[in-house]
């Protein structure tokens, strides 16, 4: 297997996957406590939870992106690395338990565009792998 496949199937697409569902937990917890199905404290904490790892996870895959000179890959990933590391040095990146219903629908239109972002990011991933394992299939045959 070669290296650009590696990459894309071993880092890339398990990192994205993960981002993906976490995102999408955290608009359901959103979504619930909107409906009142779960207290301010239960869903501040249950996001929180998520979003640190997220944020490192989202500064490796970028550097991953730099170092193995994924140049397209990287330039849609900087954005959003950059976005988290300003929400990180403003402290702002966790959600507050008090003032969780005063933010409750930018935070969830704030991670709807992030679920989008990211299953744009899965789908051109999917065809990054599927278009390497052709090149390779090609290269071997």
């Amino acid at each position: 297997m070669g290296l650009e496949l590696f990459f894309w199937l071993i880092i890339c697409f398990p990192f994205h996957i993960a981002f993906l569902a976490s995102t999408f937990y955290q608009v359901l917890m959103l979504t619930d406590l909107e409906a009142d199905f779960i207290n301010p404290y239960d869903a501040s904490s249950r996001i929180n939870y998520f979003i640190v790892p997220e944020f490192i996870g989202q500064g490796l895959l970028c550097a991953f992106c730099l170092l193995t000179g994924h140049w397209i890959m990287f330039l849609m990933t900087v954005p959003v690395t950059c976005y988290h590391v300003m929400l990180y040095m403003k402290q702002q990146h966790l959600i507050d338990v008090t003032e969780v219903f005063r933010a409750l629908n930018s935070e969830k239109k704030f991670r709807l565009a992030k679920l989008a972002y990211y299953l744009t990011i899965i789908i051109i991933t999917v065809f990054s792998c599927h278009h390497k394992a052709e090149l390779q299939l090609a290269v071997d045959a």
